[in-house]
């Protein structure tokens, strides 16, 4: 009944009544009674001898095992051969087992009064009864088992009741056996992440039937070649989308559910949670999906036959009856082959394998960056036999990018190919290990001053053929070249600047040709101006006018530059590194030494001319930077000196850091790639101290008579203190020369940042640069985008001058829209001073702009800004027309009122050279500049 030695029971009254318990033996009803303390009050009648334990075998031999062969599997047992008195009371043999984790198993575990056991039972059959001359023969049974479980078994006798005679039963104790180990299921729920170039981290689950005392995991990574695909296209032709690979990157949410995912053996602890619509939906499309798949199976395994005659009684055709073993056969080689191609690509590529002890995580170091693995993971619960590993389980990752694995290393260089027509020739070096594999390159190359680069992509297979590209340059001139790499991983970095020069190309054979005729024609028209001279010499004698040569190479005494106090010593003068190309030449960042009194060393900006240059550029490129001699403002960028004497010819300027104001401005937009820091855009004080500086130089100027003509963002300069000067002069129109339009044959003018009666008439005031001023407000407000965007250069003359002009930009503050306006007068006479500009946003300035202003100076004690009005009685009589302007030069010189200068030519008169230099009555000074292309 119970195992007395577990639990205590006792009556201290009454007695103990047993009758009808037929398979409740006698013996174990007189131990209930000593162990209760009954048996001395019980009565003769109350315990049944007939009807208890009449139909069980109550008197027990003890049965012992005689085999027990144990595999992964399966127990094999035999036991002794046990025969009653009467054979025929064997009815058979009960094997009694199960799961035992630990041995403190009993008989009676899991009985209850509704007759449940928690033990397995088997029956076995008695063996044949043993007879004369035969061996008697031992019965057993072999219990299915699962792999390293221990098992608790018991075996018993199974007896026929019988009323005439008491029957004798047999058990065993109680054995326990454990089964041997076997390979593991594989490893669940791999995951993976990269971080780092080299590296991948895993992590998994145990298997869910370790079968065994897991020993270690083997973790094996194979490097994947990339897509054969990704080396047959070119990606430089038009509509290819170019292909892209991310690195293996694991979210914090994802890994919270792996972490949260439920193990097999849980025991299903919660409810499922009842499937969302999306999940319903993803679970019908799988079940589409299983279909399809089927059906695809069915038509590649069995063939249709579309017509089939019926076959007739009399003469059976024979079958194809072995059409499905035939197809069968041929995918499984085909599946064979396919196998064995991977393994061969396998054995080819690189693999790492780590052994993971005692932990179901892995970092593998040691891997080539921006690489795609396939891992396995292997589960073994023995050291060495690798038959006690499990299947793998798969899951792939892809490292990170090496920051400059796609760089390309050394210089770009450069071959000038002298054919027809000339070309050159750019190659680069390849990048040794890059990021996956280089899918194309791109060439970004322009002539020095454009605005805009040229690019040409050159695809994989083409640098593969070539090793570089050729570039096809229709203009001679000074260019520049840069390269990058675009890899998987996406663009690399840029390399350095390599400039070149490309000359005119070599007519050749044309010249040959043409060259006699030319000739021809000039001698004919230097004889006829022979001629002409030595009549009107004649005519008017010795004393008469003298006609100047128009040879280029010869120049006038007022046009050469004749050093003065400006000259500095070519020693104090050193070079530091380079800031990019202006108009002549480079423009270098340096240390000059005693240029500013009070300063031993200053740091400058240091422009040169070209070594190829002609003396006449050279005497421009003076004579230009002379004009900054006239100045000395704060807010007007400054000359500090001019090295005239040797090569190269050097101008020394002040040194303004952050460059133009236009690609200042365009650095503070959130996305620029220039704005790395995340600066902010411009606050409304900012954008007040911006317009007071430039509008305080502007001030400057008028006062001085010069009128600018040309005032627009990319012609102010933004200094290391942020503050913005007016700039120096002929400087920016070759880097912004898309800025220019070229009307009707003339010269290239800034039409965007024009008023209406300098496009009318020819006319530029004081009036005409408070226009271009109130466009520099537009451009800090919009950040420096184009004005008049969406309308072309013709369409934007037609527009100002029917009366129009620039929107209000998003997000533009009242007071800078209200100056803007104001600057916007159709009426030149209505529109503010830049004096008056300056001391109606005098309240919100900086204090140090009262410090070094010209409005706060002593010089501005009488503004002359009268000199400045129109003359409206002649304004409409300015023609645009080239041809009238000497008439109209000499009518203005002959007054004694400021020069108005009239440009028919952009192109002969960068920015301030109308000016006069201070000089009511004097010479325009005409600073040749080089032609735009």
């Amino acid at each position: 009944m119970w195992d007395w030695s577990k639990h205590n029971l006792t009556i201290e009254r009454g007695r103990t009544f047993f009758h009808f318990n037929s398979k409740l033996c006698m013996s174990e009803i007189r131990k209930l009674e000593e162990v209760t303390g009954t048996k001395e009050r019980n009565q003769k009648n109350d315990i049944a001898v007939r009807t208890n334990g009449d139909q069980a075998s109550c008197e027990m031999r003890r049965l012992n095992f005689t085999q027990i062969k144990v595999k992964s599997n399966m127990i094999i047992l035999k036991w002794d051969a046990f025969w009653p008195t009467d054979y025929r009371d064997l009815l058979g043999f009960m094997v009694l087992y199960k799961e035992a984790p630990y041995r403190n198993v009993t008989e009676f575990d899991g009985q209850d009064a509704c007759g449940s056991n928690s033990w397995v039972i088997a029956d076995v059959d008695p063996p044949p009864r043993p007879t004369e001359g035969k061996k008697v023969e031992e019965p057993g049974f072999f219990i299915r088992a699962k792999p390293w479980t221990q098992y608790a078994i018991m075996v018993r006798t199974q007896l026929s009741a019988s009323d005439e005679h008491q029957v004798h039963g047999a058990k065993s104790d109680i054995i326990y056996v454990r089964t041997n180990a076997s390979s593991p299921s594989e490893p669940l729920d791999p995951i993976s992440s990269s971080n780092s170039s080299s590296q991948i981290i895993l992590k998994w689950k145990p298997p869910t039937s370790p079968n065994g005392n897991i020993t270690h995991y083997r973790v094996v990574c194979h490097k994947q070649p990339e897509d054969s695909d990704l080396y047959k296209f070119d990606y430089c032709l038009q509509g290819m989308k170019l292909p892209s690979r991310t690195p293996t990157h694991l979210d914090s949410e994802d890994e919270q559910k792996w972490n949260q995912t439920e193990e097999p053996n849980s025991g299903g602890r919660c409810c499922t949670c009842p499937k969302t619509k999306l999940e319903l939906e993803k679970q019908q499309k799988e079940i589409a999906y299983r279909k399809t798949f089927e059906d695809y199976l069915h038509n590649v395994v069995f063939e249709s036959r579309h017509s089939r005659p019926r076959r007739s009684v009399d003469n059976l055709e024979p079958t194809e009856s072995s059409l499905f073993h035939s197809t069968m056969a041929n995918l499984q080689l085909n599946s064979t082959n396919a196998s064995s191609e991977e393994e061969d690509e396998e054995e080819e590529g690189s693999k790492v394998v780590v052994n993971v002890f005692g932990k179901e995580s892995a970092v593998i170091s040691g891997l080539h960056h921006f690489t795609s693995y396939k891992i396995e993971i292997i589960a073994c619960n023995h050291l060495t036999d690798t038959k006690r590993c499990s299947m793998a389980t798969y899951v792939s990752a892809r490292t990170m990018p090496e920051l400059k694995a796609d760089d390309i290393p050394g210089q770009v260089t450069h071959e000038i190919v002298k054919a027809e027509p000339p070309y050159v020739f750019v190659r680069w070096n390849e990048p040794p290990s890059p990021n996956g594999l280089i899918i194309l390159y791109e060439v970004f190359y322009k002539k020095v001053g454009d605005p805009e680069p040229h690019s040409t992509c050159v695809s994989r297979l083409t640098y593969q053929k070539m090793g570089g590209t050729k570039l096809t340059l229709v203009q001679s001139g000074n260019y520049s070249v840069i390269v990058r790499a675009t890899s998987l991983a996406g663009n690399g970095s840029f390399t350095e600047t390599t400039y070149f020069f490309m000359p005119s190309p070599d007519t050749g054979l044309v010249w040959i040709v043409s060259g006699p005729v030319i000739c021809s024609i000039l001698l004919l028209f230097v004889g006829g101006g022979v001629f002409f001279i030595i009549r009107k010499r004649q005519t008017e004698g010795p004393l008469g006018d003298l006609i100047t040569s128009p040879n280029p190479e010869y120049f006038s005494a007022s046009d050469m530059y004749v050093p003065d106090e400006w000259e500095v010593p070519r020693e104090k003068i050193t070079l530091l590194r380079e800031l990019g190309q202006g108009s002549f030449g480079m423009v270098y960042e340096g240390i000059a030494q005693d240029i500013v009194k009070g300063e031993p060393e200053t740091r400058v900006a240091v422009k040169t001319v070209n070594e190829s240059a002609t003396l006449r550029e050279r005497i421009e490129f003076l004579n230009e930077a002379s004009v900054m001699k006239a100045f000395s403002c704060h807010h007007v960028v400054r000359l500090l000196g001019v090295v005239s004497k040797g090569q190269p010819t050097l101008v020394v300027m002040e040194l303004m850091t952050h460059g133009d104001l236009k690609s200042y401005l365009r650095s503070l937009r959130p996305d620029s790639e220039n704005n790395p820091s995340g600066c902010p855009p411009p606050t409304l004080k900012d954008m007040l101290q911006m317009a007071a500086e430039i509008a305080d130089g502007m001030g400057y100027l008028n006062a001085k008579k010069f009128v600018h003509r040309d005032l627009a963002a990319r012609n102010c300069m933004v200094a290391e203190d942020f503050t913005v000067k007016i700039g120096d002069f002929g400087m920016t129109r070759d880097i912004y020369e898309t800025d220019y339009y070229r009307k009707g044959g003339k010269g290239l003018l800034p039409v965007r940042w024009m008023a209406p009666e300098s496009l009318k008439d020819g006319v530029f005031t004081a009036h005409s640069d408070c226009w271009s001023f109130g466009v520099v407000l537009w451009e800090i407000s919009t950040l420096a985008e184009q004005p008049y965007q969406g309308l072309s250069n013709e369409q934007v003359l037609k527009f100002v001058m029917d009366g129009g002009f620039l929107d209000r930009p998003d997000n533009c503050p009242e007071r800078i829209h209200s100056l803007m306006q104001m600057c916007w007068q159709y009426n030149p006479k209505v529109r503010p001073t830049f004096l008056e500009i300056i001391d109606m946003l005098r309240d919100d300035l900086h204090p140090t702009f009262q410090e070094v202003s010209f409005f706060y100076s002593e010089e501005n004690k009488v503004p002359e800004t009268e000199d400045f009005d129109l003359d409206l009685d002649n304004m409409e009589s300015i023609p645009l027309d080239p041809s009238s302007y000497s008439q109209r030069e000499e009518s203005l010189s002959r007054d004694s009122g400021p020069s108005v200068a009239l440009r028919g030519n952009y192109e002969e008169h960068v920015p301030y050279t109308h000016m006069n230099g201070g000089k009511k009555n004097g010479r325009i000074l005409s600073l040749p500049r080089s032609s735009p292309s």
